[in-house]
């Protein structure tokens, strides 16, 4: 198992904007084809952002959903909304330890 962990940094103020956008428009595409396994906002240190935790069985299988989520004509439809609330992006892979909970 891997897992992405995204993190945006929107323009201020637009959290809660950006996260009812996600849910109502992108949510229901995205999980089919990654299972999101948290969301959270910051409330303290670097402010006016999300993470967003994804998993997937490996990074091959995460290169595909990547792939077939860019060819989501409903999600290309969204990604000019969400993309102008986002300030700069972030990901990273990370590979649970062998005594993980999250395996």
């Amino acid at each position: 198992m891997v897992y992405e962990m995204r993190t945006y940094t929107l323009h201020p103020g637009k959290v809660a904007e950006f996260e009812t956008l996600i849910e109502r428009e992108a949510l229901p595409h995205l999980t089919k084809y990654a299972s999101l396994v948290g969301w959270w906002s910051t409330e303290i240190g670097p402010l006016n952002q999300v993470v967003h935790l994804w998993a997937y069985e490996d990074l091959g299988e995460r290169e595909r959903a990547r792939q077939r989520q860019g060819e989501d004509a409903t999600l290309a439809a969204f990604r000019p909304k969400a993309q102008a609330l986002v300030v700069s992006q972030e990901s990273k892979i990370l590979v649970p330890s062998s005594f993980s909970p999250l395996q």
